[in-house]
């Protein structure tokens, strides 16, 4: 009989299998003081493009304050209990209401988390007799969601509408014998490859199929479309989405989650999210502080349109140097490069060491053998300044890149190194 614990230890896992040269530098670094477009890492000022802070609120003075005073009016304590049993409040519904008329949909419920939240989401919308219908490249998430459900799934080729008509003939198939209804998902916008999901294309197949479809916009909502409402308002088709999901951790620098769609489903929803009747119920303190980002979403579309501003100067000038986006169409900026890990990690570390850029990098196992992806998050608190530094430090490492100076025998150990 196996040590469960064996398996464990012997390899740190996919992901893992670094994990001891890696630690604290590669992995789980340690950015430091005030969030923003500069932070220090290991006493070193650098240019930061890993934040998901779209709008640039974390640190803005009026958020800051809002925080403070709801943090002193209430503590991180209240209220106490699941919102089904004892920790339901008049700002909780209060901002069920605001969030409801800014997204355009009859009723809207708090999550505690995102990732929960959607998981949970998911398992109580479909049994065993329902199918699943959803892009290959969802975050993990919707994927965790999809693995609780009982009855069929099938995936459809990333933002591909002629392999979702496949899908959706094969599950129009299934259910005809189960009795059961089709639930699409996919997201606003991909959090990976920047791209916006094929909304309009999935709400247009309804008038050949019948189908729900729930959306998961955690990097859409706050800034996309005309009022900031999303991805769905971006391309022209709310009224088509039924469930509207996302996450108050990306452009409204908080934490928690929603959904919103029709009222009666969402009473089915409050009665049957297993990660809400079991939970605590969201502290008053967040959902204060969240009626101050909302109005300033509301009120400050210039914190948008400084996104955009730098989001295109950013994108134009990498186009313009040769790098390859990929077919981005938001923020969301992935530099697609060749090479192994090993030089991927020497490019980071000359990124950061002499040219003082941080940014995520994506290599196998994520992504194939071969690739690297650096995947860039401009913000609105961003300077034309912070760009062109770091247009000039990436065109200037991809020429080592390409000449093969970066080429590694392996993974240099950085390890907890001070």
């Amino acid at each position: 009989m196996a040590d469960v614990f064996e398996k464990l230890v012997k390899d740190g896992g996919p992901i893992g299998q670094h994990m001891d040269r890696a630690h604290g530098y590669f992995a789980f670094p340690k950015l430091e003081g005030e969030l923003g477009p500069r932070m220090k890492f290991r006493g070193k000022e650098m240019i930061v493009w890993s934040l998901n802070n779209y709008l640039g609120l974390v640190n803005h003075p009026e958020v800051r304050k809002a925080d403070t005073d709801a943090a002193a009016n209430y503590g991180m304590g209240n209220p106490m209990g699941a919102r089904m049993m004892s920790g339901n409040t008049a700002k909780h519904e209060e901002l069920e209401k605001v969030i409801s008329r800014f997204v355009n949909r009859e009723d809207t419920m708090l999550l505690n988390f995102g990732y929960q939240g959607i998981m949970s989401c998911i398992d109580a919308l479909v049994n065993r007799r329902d199918v699943i219908v959803y892009d290959a490249e969802a975050h993990a998430c919707i994927m965790d969601g999809i693995r609780l459900h009982l009855g069929y799934t099938y995936a459809f080729k990333h933002n591909n509408v002629t392999d979702l008509e496949k899908q959706l003939q094969r599950a129009e198939k299934m259910v005809a014998k189960s009795g059961g209804g089709i639930l699409v998902i996919t997201e606003g916008v991909f959090g990976m490859d920047g791209e916006q999901g094929i909304l309009k294309e999935i709400v247009a197949l309804k008038k050949q199929y019948q189908f729900r479809i729930l959306i998961d916009d955690a990097h859409g909502f706050g800034y996309m479309g005309p009022t900031g409402a999303g991805a769905d308002e971006a391309q022209g088709c709310q009224a088509d989405i039924d469930l509207y999901f996302s996450t108050f951790v990306k452009s409204m620098g908080s934490i928690g989650a929603f959904i919103s769609g029709p009222k009666a489903v969402l009473k089915y929803l409050r009665y049957n999210t297993r990660s809400q009747i079991f939970a605590k119920s969201l502290p008053l303190m967040i959902v204060e502080g969240m009626f101050k980002r909302m109005e300033m979403v509301e009120t400050m579309p210039e914190l948008r349109e400084k996104l955009w501003q730098n989001v295109n100067r950013l994108q134009t000038g990498l186009k313009e140097r040769g790098f390859d986006i990929g077919n981005t169409n938001s923020p969301v900026t992935p530099i697609y490069m060749k090479g192994d890990v090993p030089e991927a990690t020497q490019m980071v570390m000359d990124l950061r060491e002499n040219y003082y850029v941080f940014c995520s990098i994506v290599v196998y196992p994520v992504i194939p053998k071969g690739d690297i992806i650096y995947r860039i998050i401009p913000t609105a608190e961003h300077s034309f300044e912070d760009i062109d530094i770091t247009l000039k430090a990436f065109e200037e490492t991809k020429k080592k890149l390409d000449a093969g100076f970066y080429k590694a025998a392996e993974i240099p150990d950085m390890a907890d190194v001070n």
